[in-house]
C-alpha cells in the first residue's frame, strides 16, 4: 500500500491534469466514432454530411466519399488510442487535422461558421496535450 501511495504522490500535475484530458477528449472522439461506424454506418455518415451537404461545392465526390467513410473510423481508433495513450502525440496531431479539415468544410457552407461547439472545445484540449510538459 505504501508503495502505491509513493507512486501517487510522485506523479506531478502535469500529469493529472494531462491524463484527465486525454480521458475526456478520447471518450468524446471514441463516442462518436461509434456512433458514426456502428449506429449510423459509414455508409449513411458518407451520404449525409457529406454527398448531401457538399454536392453543390468544389470538392470532387471521391473525396467526399473517402473523407465520409474515413473519419468515423479514424474518430473511433483515434479515441481508443488517446484512452490508453498510444502514440498520444500521433493522434493528437491527426485529430488536429481532422478538426482542420471539419472546420474547412463547415466554414464552406456557412461562411460565419461560430466554432465555439465541439470544435473549440477539442482544439482546446489538443492544444493543451501537445504543449503541457511531459
Amino acid at each position: 500500500m505504501k508503495k502505491v501511495i509513493s507512486f501517487l504522490c510522485s506523479i506531478t500535475n502535469y500529469g493529472i491534469a494531462s491524463f484527465i484530458v486525454r480521458w475526456i477528449l478520447g471518450i468524446l472522439f471514441l463516442v462518436a466514432g461509434w456512433w458514426k461506424v456502428f449506429v449510423l454506418t459509414p455508409a449513411e455518415h458518407t451520404r449525409m454530411f457529406f454527398l448531401e451537404a457538399f454536392a453543390d461545392t468544389w470538392i470532387p465526390e471521391f473525396v467526399l466519399i473517402a473523407l465520409g467513410n474515413g473519419i468515423p473510423i479514424f474518430e473511433l481508433l483515434a479515441g481508443i488510442m488517446l484512452v490508453v495513450g498510444y502514440r498520444v502525440r500521433e493522434v493528437l496531431v491527426g485529430l488536429g487535422g481532422l478538426l482542420i479539415i471539419t472546420t474547412y468544410g463547415h466554414a464552406l457552407l456557412e461562411h460565419l461558421f461560430n466554432p465555439d461547439g465541439h470544435t473549440f472545445t477539442r482544439l482546446a484540449m489538443i492544444v493543451f496535450l501537445l504543449v503541457i510538459p511531459q
